[in-house]
């Protein structure tokens, strides 16, 4: 049965006996008009005083737009209303119970229902229709305040984003520092960190993992998770494009990372189909972006079917085939080609003579980079400007202060910044290493179990650039390795041609068609 609404009591006048009642205050930090909560609630109080009316409880919210009814406070007082422990709420102005007109005469109505009356400090509505009619009037300008406010803060947004100026938080990685964002380096090291290990193929499972090991935070303060990277994997603002809306500034940032760095990143994101570590229902295609038709040349794509006992089997199959093409390629079992590919590289890579190459070819690659970079001139630069700050601060030290040498301080400490920046960037991309450490990582790799996916995996994304299959038996493998790299045919078993049982194939597209 639906609960009676209650008629709400007439607003007290002076020196009457009005019963009890609450305070309802509301402060937006936005708005520079506003006054404070204890202001708000001082004057409702004086108010309750002379209408004789008892203040049991205070609702506020602190810093909280009251463009819409998301506000704590307001609903705790909406719902205690339904109770009948208080016949009255006091607030400074009708804006403080809603902006919008239809919300404010919505919690009106509310309020009314249960027998609870709204008296506004400033605002002094009668229960006549005159007063009814203010009330309302009141409320439309209180909305057409708060749009037209909004239109001055989306300008002014607007506005600061052609200057390239702060709009909000930084992002992780930057700090504020007065109108502009610059680079907080310890939390850039982290997000070079992770690019530098995404772009190496690394799962992310095992960089979080890392990352909370060793103590380091969000942005927020949490821990590192799967969802961590996704945002920053993508955010051009660390390779310096400033981006707020439907501006766009090329170098409006502070540069973190390369654009080399950054673009190698999306192509292993757009190759792995798995980045996170998750697995799907019908597996992952480690070769997808890798494998290639031997006679064609198109991609080899991964699809799935169910054979006659109602298992599944997964494949790789000609993309040019399925595009009738022409090309008549076999299809070949998914985990049958990953396994040779991992042993193909166990074979003609992972051998003491080669780890001994690649590890001389690492190590040169890093050096010769690192050569052809400002890394040299930028330390030296870094030199003589320590040196410019150490004699003028030596000159300060001595009596010699003037605007201009605070203003040369000023300089010479930015530039500092700006070579300290440019010199973490290139150390991250190309950093120092030695023989030693690259032939204990690949003497690891070495020792890997090529029956394990995520084994098979790491070494994918390490040493293939590609790989070409024939229906010879022979697959062709491309060794991308820093360095240089080098072509190389294995010999399959003979059972490659052997798929298994007849069974139906679903591509992509929703077709089927049967393994010949």
């Amino acid at each position: 049965m639906p609960r009676k609404a209650k008629s709400p009591p007439r607003a007290p006048k002076k020196g009457e006996k009005g019963g009890i009642g609450v305070i309802y205050a509301r402060y937006s930090s936005h708005n520079q008009k506003d006054i404070s909560i204890e202001q708000q609630v001082d004057l409702c109080r004086e108010l309750a005083a002379e209408r004789g009316i008892e203040i049991s409880e205070v609702y506020a919210d602190r810093a909280v737009s009251g463009k819409s009814d998301r506000r704590p406070a307001f609903q705790k007082m909406l719902k205690d209303s339904e109770h009948g422990t208080f016949r009255f709420v006091i607030a400074w102005k009708s804006s403080r119970i809603g902006r919008n007109m239809l919300e404010a005469m919505v919690n009106e109505c509310r309020l009314g229902e249960n027998g609870v009356r709204i008296i506004y400090v400033e605002e002094d509505f009668d229960d006549t229709a005159a007063g009814r009619f203010a009330k309302r009037s009141m409320m439309n300008v209180n909305q057409f305040y708060i749009e037209n406010m909004a239109e001055d803060v989306i300008r002014g947004m607007n506005s600061n984003a052609e200057r390239c100026l702060v709009n909000g938080p930084a992002p992780f990685g930057y700090k504020i520092d007065g109108q502009h964002y610059v680079i907080d380096e310890s939390a850039a090291a982290i997000i070079r960190e992770i690019y530098n290990r995404t772009a190496l193929g690394e799962p992310f499972v095992d960089i979080y993992a890392d990352l909370n090991r060793r103590g380091l935070r969000t942005r927020k303060g949490g821990e590192w998770g799967r969802s961590s990277f996704q945002a920053i994997l993508h955010n051009e603002k660390y390779r310096g494009v400033y981006i707020f809306g439907a501006v766009r500034v090329e170098n409006g940032m502070p540069r973190i990372i390369s654009d080399e760095l950054y673009y190698k990143v999306q192509e292993v994101l757009k190759m792995k189909k798995n980045p996170q570590g998750r697995h799907r229902i019908n597996g992952d295609y480690m070769l997808t972006g890798k494998l290639f038709c031997g006679h064609c040349k198109k991609a080899m794509v991964g699809i799935s079917g169910t054979g006659t006992s109602g298992t599944m089997h997964y494949y790789y199959t000609c993309n040019g085939k399925r595009q009738h093409n022409g090309c008549d390629k076999k299809n070949v079992r998914r985990d049958f080609i990953e396994y040779e590919v991992a042993r193909g590289i166990t074979v003609d890579v992972l051998q003491d003579e080669m780890i001994d190459w690649m590890a001389d070819a690492t190590v040169k690659y890093h050096k010769d980079h690192r050569d052809n970079t400002d890394f040299d001139n930028l330390k030296k630069q870094m030199s003589e400007v320590e040196l410019s700050i150490s004699n003028l601060l030596k000159a300060v030290e001595q009596g010699l202060s003037s605007e201009s040498v605070k203003a040369r301080l000023n300089e010479l400490e930015q530039e500092k910044k700006r070579i300290n920046s440019d010199l973490f960037e290139i150390t991250a991309n190309y950093p120092e290493v030695t023989k030693a450490e690259v032939v204990a990582w690949l003497n690891r790799l070495k020792k890997g179990d090529i029956n394990d996916k995520e084994f098979q995996s790491e070494l994918f994304n390490t040493f293939i650039s590609a790989v070409y299959l024939y229906d010879d038996k022979r697959v062709k493998i491309v060794f991308g390795m820093p360095g240089g790299g080098k072509f190389t045919e294995n010999a399959l078993p003979d059972d490659i041609d052997d798929l298994g049982e007849d069974v139906r194939i679903s591509s992509d597209e929703g077709h089927h068609r049967s393994c010949s």
